[in-house]
């Protein structure tokens, strides 16, 4: 099977080159087929195994050919490996899609998972071009989450982790309150949050962490923040969380939350869910073309199971002249290691670095932040 992930190759050729997305997606199924839970969470270990592997199975092969052992794959999961490596498909699994009924099921999560990266393929992507711009340029994420919503860090292990990743900058954006199930902050705790940040800032001058917050999209595309409240902040953020497996077009919806003189950054667009759901439908050129107009940043969201916007979709909104966030949504300060999924993304989309908020000084970031209220 290839090996090249380059960003002049078709988006098959691409989805194919990734031996262990493909690999983790077929036991994936596999797994969505059992009537065993046991087997099926057998399955499911062995496609986290693959899907977090540093180098491409093809490439881990012995002298001899044989398979070398990971922790969590078995002897039925290693001959769907052989299978795929040999063929890039798996009769085994495919027989047991089509005994299952399942298949039109299979189908669509089929569908739901293209163009997620592997953590093989990000780490190819990224160490060939190791002076990548985007790389050496990125100062800071934009979306990350503490204690104060559903994150488990303080702000203070935020501001650490961040200084040892070499940032200049970074932005906590916690819930706000529409999202009761992910701990949204109420503007009481907000404004409580600001103070310690305020405290934070002035004991690290030489680092600034910023006041964020992830607004949720209603389905009227309005924000669960007042105006008033939005100003609040120095990053806004917003986000759909609901009427993500509705088929109907929504791309009013994600209009009118652009327009919002508050907002700086459209969060993870679609809100997709690898294998799980497609997310919001909509017309996404006209989306892009009215963010480049009012110069919203479009993100490319890290999170492995998100990985939103994908290189594809990255690729429409560069030539619709959209400016770029980048960044993590992490939920603990290991996840910060998100962004390398995210950059990977854009350099498959060939995005330049200008384009690329995270990559600006600090205060060109603020003026940015300042002049998109006005």
């Amino acid at each position: 099977m290839a090996q090249a992930l380059l960003p002049d190759d078709t988006d098959e050729a691409a989805d194919a080159a990734d031996v262990n997305a493909a690999i983790g997606g077929f036991l994936r199924d596999l797994a969505f087929v059992q009537t065993s839970p046991q087997k099926a969470f057998g399955y499911k270990r062995a496609a986290r195994a693959v899907l977090s592997l540093d180098r491409s199975f093809a490439d881990l092969l012995t002298s001899d050919g044989s398979l070398p052992r990971v922790a969590g794959i078995g002897p039925a999961s290693s001959r769907v490996i052989r299978e795929v490596l040999e063929s890039g498909a798996s009769a085994t699994v495919e027989r047991a899609v089509a005994e299952s009924g399942r298949a039109n099921e299979i189908q669509r999560r089929r569908a739901w998972r293209r163009h997620f990266l592997s953590h093989a393929a990000v780490r190819r992507i990224l160490d060939n071009r190791p002076a990548d711009e985007l790389l050496a340029e990125y100062r800071g994420d934009l979306q990350m989450h503490s204690e104060w919503s559903d994150g488990q860090p303080t702000l203070d292990e935020i501001v650490n982790a961040s200084l040892a990743r070499g940032y200049r900058y970074a932005a906590v954006t916690d819930h706000s309150h529409g999202l009761r199930i992910a701990g949204g902050m109420s503007m009481a705790e907000a404004m409580a949050q600001h103070q310690t940040i305020d405290a934070l800032n002035a004991r690290r001058p030489a680092f600034r962490l910023l006041k964020g917050i992830e607004a949720n999209i209603a389905a009227d595309g309005s924000l669960d923040l007042s105006d008033e409240d939005a100003r609040c902040f120095e990053v806004v953020l917003a986000a759909p969380h609901s009427k993500l497996r509705a088929a109907d077009d929504q791309t009013d919806r994600v209009l009118r939350a652009i327009r919002h003189p508050s907002v700086h950054i459209l969060a993870h667009p679609r809100g997709r869910i690898a294998n799980t759901r497609a997310g919001v439908q909509a017309n996404w050129g006209v989306v892009f073309e009215e963010a480049a107009a009012r110069r919203v940043a479009i993100e490319i969201d890290g999170d492995p199971a998100r990985q939103d916007l994908d290189y594809t979709m990255a690729r429409q909104a560069r030539d619709a002249g959209c400016l770029f966030a980048i960044d993590s949504d992490a939920h603990t300060t290991s996840q910060l290691d998100y962004t390398d999924i995210a950059i990977a993304h854009a350099r498959l989309a060939q995005i330049p670095a200008d384009r690329v908020v995270n990559c600006w000084p600090l205060d060109r970031l603020l003026d940015w932040l300042s002049r998109r209220c006005r």
